[in-house]
């Protein structure tokens, strides 16, 4: 019989989101609240759906039937996210359409093999450092990311690296970078000859001007910076699918060869392109009407957020994030994460994830998703100021 991948036995038995629904699944409490894996919940936007319908009923005409697109995705959408999101800091064919950031990110691996050492933050998206290991990466440097040091990682201490997955706004501390880490950041790949794989897939919820929503605001960042985004997040495409990946074709290996070139052969070779529903939704989306469709939701789980936060506050609990990403990250002394999972879903009905699930340095905290119903948050916020187990002893930070 055929010999099995030996990289699977570095996995864990289940990745983390069907583990939380797993335990979800054998709870007695009679009324369950959805605070755990980040899913949208709003409606598509209405212009957005109603792109998809009328590319759908063109597909049923021999006048609109279209089949194979271009594996990169569509020119024009690919131009509009030029114009739109990066203000013609890229080029359209810099831009790959993809079904989703989470595959890309799988792709990605396959431009540098098994021999390459990479860095990631911890906590982390589990993603980065799964798909690490199913590729055979054996050299992974785990950066610590604490409120000691406000979810940064200290680059100081890293030994020569050829990859780091950076994820900002950060999934799951919900912390932002300022323009100045990242200056550091890009500056430290210029130095050390690394590549930044950049996800910014809740790059939209960033509020502030001050704060860049893409590394190539930041000058030199073509040179060593891969990024990554999505529409799940922005336009509730998370079973819709679509995502995009930008390869600068500045971006050399050390070899000198175009990484951009190598990106576009693996693209060729595994992805018939996205699917043209998706696209025609996306394009409608980076309308004037659907920019403002995009910015109502994000406003949405932006103040569910808010809503939590207060909530937990009520309890003397420091909690960050929630400002400029839709996620709540806080600790309580003495709790296991999955210990703390259990306590609050058994007796307050709260769906959560356990931190210890995005890496060591995640242990003892848990995350909150405002991916949420109005009416779920709300109720959710009920609970805690009422139905908190008294057994959870927050540590003051």
């Amino acid at each position: 019989m055929v010999k099995r991948n030996p990289n699977l036995d570095r996995l864990t038995p289940n990745y983390l989101f069907p583990e939380v629904m797993r335990r979800v699944s054998e709870s007695t409490h009679p009324h369950l609240l959805h605070l755990g894996i980040g899913d949208t919940t709003e409606p598509i936007p209405e212009i957005v759906s109603r792109a998809m319908q009328q590319k759908a009923a063109e597909l049923a005409t021999f006048e609109g039937y279209a089949g194979y697109g271009a594996e990169s995705g569509p020119r024009d959408l690919r131009e509009k996210i030029v114009s739109t999101l990066y203000r013609g800091s890229i080029a359209a064919d810099e831009v790959f359409i993809s079904d989703g950031a989470k595959c890309d990110i799988n792709r990605l691996q396959l431009l540098f093999g098994s021999d390459v050492s990479i860095a990631v933050q911890d906590p982390t998206y589990p993603v980065y450092y799964d798909s690490a290991l199913l590729m055979g990466q054996k050299n992974i440097h785990l950066l610590p990311c604490t409120p000691e040091n406000d979810f940064f990682p200290d680059t100081n201490s890293l030994p020569p690296t050829d990859l780091l997955f950076f994820c900002n706004p950060n999934n799951p501390t919900g912390a932002v970078a300022t323009r100045e880490q990242l200056r550091a950041l890009v500056n430290l790949a210029h130095r050390e000859e690394m590549l930044i794989i950049y996800d910014a897939a809740y790059s939209g919820f960033i509020q502030h001007p001050s704060l860049p929503r893409s590394i190539y605001e930041i000058e030199g960042a073509s040179e060593v910076a891969i990024e990554v985004s999505s529409f799940s997040k922005l336009v509730g495409f998370t079973g819709v699918r679509l995502g995009w990946t930008v390869v600068p074709k500045a971006l050399r290996y050390k070899t000198k060869k175009s990484v951009h070139e190598d990106y576009r052969r693996v693209v060729t070779t595994t992805f018939n392109g996205p699917s043209n529903l998706a696209s025609a939704g996306a394009l409608a989306a980076l309308s004037k009407e659907g920019l403002k469709a995009i910015s109502r939701l994000t406003t949405h789980y932006l103040e569910n957020a808010q809503l939590l936060k207060e909530a937990l506050a009520h309890h003397d609990l420091k909690v960050y994030g929630g400002e400029h990403c839709p996620y709540l990250w806080f600790e309580a002394e003495g709790k296991k994460s999955w210990d703390l999972f259990e306590e609050l879903l058994q007796q307050t009905g709260l769906i959560t994830t356990p931190g210890s699930g995005f890496g060591p340095h995640g242990e003892g905290f848990i995350r909150l998703s405002a991916f949420a119903k109005r009416e779920t948050i709300l109720q959710a916020t009920q609970r805690i100021r009422e139905a908190w187990p008294k057994s959870l002893q927050p540590r003051l930070i």
